[in-house]
């Protein structure tokens, strides 16, 4: 077998526009259904397993899965990224699929959904900015007032998930799991805006498989915690934790970054305020929880924020 090395090759040709945006949209809302399901995966595997070797147990089946797909293209490419080009890939790596799921799972011990749900949901604004400003995206008028729109959305949202502490007095948000949840918010923007050009030079299923594998490595230090916590977690739990490793880690990443492939990264980045408002759908139907009105009407305000940001603007300010 000859070794894999890098080769040159032409640039793909991309699909006829209309198709294009159909296949953006199509991985997009794959991408929103499954990581809202996450969030419902988490709290229900939460108990069993700790931030670290949850993540280390998603990252490892996502490998797993992934790899059946990506290494035959490898062996018939022969195509592995060479020198710096391996930079922007352990970079997003480490942030995105190391220390913003540790982050994250982390900061929803402490803080309510809510709350983390509002945090989080900076990230969007912050990958706008920072699209327009180092991927020379520009400011278009309507991505600004749709983004904060939704982000009024998720402020909602958040209002209708708060619960009163025991006492009957307001709970307050533990210090560190805000710091948590903004640092998760900022890494995942970092890797949004670092992923977009290695997506001009390797298909999304490679690109998320790289940084899948770097992730992992990062976290195999909690790989004696995570074999504890199989052998004393129930089959559901561990049930769980498979479901969480495919579906929003192997396939949701992957048409994201398939979808990132098509779509400015600002304008892809607003369609995530739709994940707290699905997150409630699929508890209202799976566990049957019913929402609040402020929710509800936070997730109507999302959908608006995010239908806003699809308007062209008769002039923008660019960079």
């Amino acid at each position: 077998m000859p070794p894999i090395t890098h080769v040159a090759r032409p640039a793909a040709a991309r699909p006829a526009p209309g198709r294009t945006k159909a296949l953006g949209v199509a991985a997009m809302v794959v991408t929103v259904v499954l990581w809202a399901s996450a969030f419902v995966g988490i709290r229900a595997v939460g108990p069993h397993f700790s931030p670290g070797s949850l993540t280390l147990g998603r990252l490892a089946i996502a490998a797993v899965v992934l790899a059946v797909l990506v290494v035959p293209q490898l062996l018939r490419s022969r195509l592995l990224p060479q020198g710096r080009e391996w930079l922007p890939i352990l970079a997003y790596g480490v942030m995105w699929f190391g220390g913003y799921n540790v982050a994250l799972n982390a900061a929803e011990h402490v803080l309510d959904a809510g709350t983390s749900a509002l945090l989080i949901n900076v990230n969007p604004i912050l990958v706008a900015i920072m699209a327009g400003l180092f991927l020379k995206e520009g400011f278009p008028r309507w991505l600004l007032i749709g983004s904060t729109v939704a982000f009024a959305g998720v402020a909602l949202i958040a209002f209708g998930s708060a619960r009163p502490a025991a006492d009957g007095e307001s709970t307050t948000a533990d210090v560190a799991g805000v710091a948590l949840c903004l640092l998760a918010a900022v890494l995942a923007a970092v890797s949004v805006i670092i992923q977009k050009p290695v997506l001009r030079k390797f298909p999304a299923a490679q690109a998320t498989w790289f940084g899948i594998l770097v992730g992992a490595l990062c976290c195999l230090p909690f790989a004696g915690q995570l074999v504890a916590e199989v052998q004393a977690a129930p089959p559901a739990a561990t049930g769980g934790l498979v479901y969480l490793g495919i579906f929003p880690t192997a396939i949701a990443f992957t048409t994201w970054a398939y979808a990132l492939s098509l779509v400015d990264a600002g304008k892809l980045a607003v369609t995530t305020y739709l994940v707290p408002g699905t997150t409630i759908l699929i508890s209202w139907l799976l566990l049957a929880e019913v929402p609040g009105e402020w929710a509800l009407a936070g997730g109507v305000v999302c959908l608006v924020g995010v239908a806003l940001t699809r308007r062209r603007s008769g002039t923008g300010v660019r960079r």
